[in-house]
């Protein structure tokens, strides 16, 4: 019998000027939909601190422990109101920011001398699943230059790596609605963003796990 597809799902925690991440919400709720699409996947919920060491400690600890086909990453852009699937992470990173460890990075380029990596083909089959939801869904090519961007580019290079999983996507959230009278999304339609991406993520983990 084959092995559950495993699939990671990332959220951020609080950092300066975000003291509430809507990740952290989305993550445990896609984590536990009752579904019969994910009734044989396993669902790893992880959210990592806004710390440029945090990711570089746990993310190869998670890819060495659960060994998951896809990686779903999520990050907060409090700017944007709609939802932005990330299609290449930037070879860049602030130096004006610091990260909630108060570490400041001594370096522009994550990869001295590197482009631009993309996520890949499959962040189009992303985008057009979650835009049948009818959500505010955009494609991005600008993932920032702050920890969102650096784990995309960390999620790259795993899935770049033998053994490591099939695909790796990075997701943008906004803010979300305070009261009724916003126009923000709410968490309810946020999750339903998430499904349409966890499930087309588990229908393309699926079909690569066959090729392989």
């Amino acid at each position: 019998m084959a092995a559950p597809l495993r699939i990671l799902i990332t959220g951020f925690g609080p950092f300066p000027g975000a003291p509430v991440n809507p990740t952290q919400a989305l993550v445990a709720r896609l984590t536990v939909l009752r579904r019969p699409a994910f009734a044989d996947i396993v669902r790893i919920a992880h959210i990592f601190p806004v710390c440029y060491g945090a990711v570089d400690r746990e993310l190869p600890q998670l890819l060495a422990r659960h060994r998951p086909d896809a990686l779903l990453m999520f990050g907060l852009a409090s700017r944007t109101t709609f939802v932005r699937v990330e299609s290449r992470a930037r070879n860049a990173v602030t130096m004006l920011w610091p990260d909630a460890e108060h570490t400041r990075v001594r370096q522009a380029a994550i990869v001295r001398g590197a482009g631009a990596q993309a996520f890949g083909p499959h962040t189009h089959h992303l985008l057009r699943a979650a835009l049948r939801t009818g959500l505010d869904v955009r494609a991005s090519r600008d993932a920032g230059r702050y920890l969102c961007n650096y784990l995309g580019w960390r999620g790259i290079e795993a899935a770049r790596t033998p053994g490591g999983p099939a695909l790796a996507t990075f997701v943008h959230v906004p803010l979300l609605a305070r009261d009724t009278a916003s126009r923000r999304m709410t968490l309810q339609e946020l999750t339903l963003a998430g499904e349409a991406l966890l499930r087309e993520t588990v229908r393309l983990a699926r079909a690569a796990r066959h090729k392989a």
